[in-house]
Order: C-alpha cells, then sequence, then structure tokens
C-alpha cells in the first residue's frame, strides 16, 4: 500500500511523513509529481499558511490538480486533508479575498473573528465531537491551530471555540480535518491507523 503526501510547498511534510510512518504506512513519498499520485493508494494533502498561497502552490505543479481529480474524485482513492489541505477541498476561501478552491465540498472557509472571549488564532488542545457517523472520526482531544474555518456541507465533528467551529469535514473517499493529527499524539495517531485501513 503507497501513500502520496504531497509537496506543495505549504506543508509540514516532515512531521505528517513521521506521524503516518507510526501509524504503519510502509511505503510513503513525499511527491510533487502527479504521476505519483494517480499510482498511489492513499493520498494525503497537508497545509500550513494562507488559504490562496496553498491553491496557488498546489496549481503551480503541472498536472497535480487534475490528478487529484482522477485519483480522488474519479477513482476514489482514499483522501485525507490536513488543516489548510482540508480548507482547500472547499468551494471558496475568504482569506485576504475570494478564492477558489477545489470545489470538492460545497462550503467555504470564513475569519474567526476575536473577541474578549475569543482568541484568534484558535491554538492549542480542544475536543472534537462527532456530529455525524463517520469510519475515521472519533470523539477525542485534538491539537489545532488556524484562524479561518470551514462553514458549509458534509460537517462530520466540530469542536467549541466560542461555539461550534468545524473540526472534520467528510464524503464518499475523502476525509478533511481542521486539526493536525501529526500533533495530536495518540489521538492523531490512531486517526491516521485508521485512514490507512480505511476502505471508503
Amino acid at each position: 500500500m503507497s501513500v502520496a503526501l504531497i509537496d506543495y510547498g505549504a506543508g509540514n511534510l516532515h512531521s505528517v511523513h513521521n506521524a503516518l510512518i507510526a501509524a504503519g504506512a510502509r511505503a510513503v513519498a513525499v511527491t510533487a509529481d502527479p504521476d505519483a499520485v494517480l499510482a498511489a493508494d492513499r493520498i494525503v494533502l497537508p497545509g500550513v499558511g494562507a488559504f490562496r498561497a496553498c491553491m496557488d502552490g498546489l496549481a503551480a505543479l503541472p498536472g497535480m490538480i487534475d490528478a487529484l481529480q482522477a485519483r480522488v474524485i474519479k477513482g476514489g482513492a482514499p483522501f485525507l486533508g490536513v488543516c489548510v489541505g482540508m480548507q482547500l477541498m472547499a468551494d471558496i476561501g475568504e482569506e485576504f479575498g475570494a478564492h477558489r478552491g477545489l470545489g470538492w465540498v460545497r462550503g467555504r472557509v470564513r475569519t474567526l473573528t476575536p473577541s474578549p472571549e475569543l482568541r484568534v488564532p484558535h491554538m492549542g488542545w480542544n475536543d472534537v465531537v462527532p456530529v455525524a457517523p463517520h469510519a475515521l472520526i472519533q470523539p477525542g482531544e485534538a491539537y489545532f491551530l488556524h484562524s479561518f474555518a470551514f462553514d458549509g456541507d458534509e460537517v462530520i465533528a466540530t469542536t467549541d471555540h466560542g461555539g461550534p467551529v468545524t473540526a472534520a469535514i467528510g464524503r464518499d473517499n475523502v476525509l478533511g480535518v481542521q486539526f493536525h493529527p501529526e500533533k495530536s499524539q495518540r489521538y492523531g495517531i490512531a486517526l491516521l491507523e485508521r485512514f490507512l485501513e480505511w476502505r471508503p
């Protein structure tokens, strides 16, 4: 079983790679090659930074978005988006203007509005609360670091940060998590273990 971990200049690749190995992955290719994505059994899209910069970085890899569309949406390969990698699954991101995402899950990525009771960025450990059944998402505590959050369809888990905030989205063979499994210790490794065994 091969895992393609996409290198588009916007991810915490070393930590995500190590977490996948710790979860039992035997072949993790850190790659910017769309052919490697087309050949992979599973695909992970990490992400750190601004929505537009991440989407631009992905689009700058010739053939990568087409390869993702072919392997994930048409081919049914299990896919995991992490943090901004999850946000890119949305239609639109509103960070520094409105910018088009992959459009795999209907919704927009909107700013978290700070207040005296609400610190932004949302940073640290917080509960993951399932709101719809999903094979990969269990209740627990995970590590979050973000200033924008998904607002739309297919929400399968939330967390509380001045009210409900999307913690995970998913449908069919695609899953996105706003938290960082690679920083979430046992909870995150267990999620990756389930992802590596997932047969959607």
